[in-house]
């Protein structure tokens, strides 16, 4: 491998990692906005504020990873196979659940910024789909990620899940109390 495709694998693999991390950080935040929480003695608009300025800077590595997946010759990605779910030829099944994660990003990011067009109910209801693209790029990462087998890269994938788990717990506890969750416009 040629010393700058060397140095653009590092960066996919690195932005691959860091975007897992930072999407697992936007959706503990974004039920945490859902469930209108927020750290003591601070206004609950901080979490909101929060949770769409790491949903900022998810997207940014989001964006470097499929960059360099498509002009890293060794992961022969392609740009269709970026676009197109399952339309690549190499790993087609775990580049295409990147790509279907990808276009469930695309369709939040599309219906955030036209939520006062569209309305609460609608933004809410495309919004929901960052409980599928969320898991998918898990799978992603798990099947394709050259470093998947890896003790850190376990502990990584481990500690993703257990904070998503824990606040789908928390959210789904809060319900069961019989607390109503109003919507919280951010």
């Amino acid at each position: 491998m040629h010393t700058s495709s060397t140095a653009v694998w590092y960066l996919m693999r690195s932005t691959g990692v860091v975007s897992q991390v930072l999407l697992t950080a936007v959706m503990a935040l974004g039920i945490a906005t859902t469930n209108r929480w927020s750290p003591r003695s601070t206004p609950r608009f901080v979490t909101a504020a929060l949770h769409r300025s790491v949903s900022l800077l998810s997207l940014v590595f989001v964006a470097v990873h499929v960059v360099t997946a498509v002009v890293d010759p060794y992961a022969a990605v392609g740009l269709v196979a970026a676009n197109v779910p399952f339309a690549g030829s190499g790993n087609p099944l775990w580049v295409g659940l990147g790509t279907v994660s990808l276009d469930l990003i695309a369709a939040l990011i599309v219906s955030s910024l036209l939520r006062q067009r569209l309305g609460y109910r609608a933004w809410r209801a495309i919004h929901w789909v960052a409980y599928l693209s969320w898991p998918v790029a898990l799978a992603h990462g798990l099947g394709m990620g050259t470093d998947a087998a890896s003790l850190w890269f376990i502990a990584v994938a481990i500690a993703c899940i257990a904070t998503v788990s824990a606040a789908l717990a928390w959210r789904l506890a809060g319900r069961q109390n019989g607390k109503r969750l109003e919507p919280q416009v951010a």
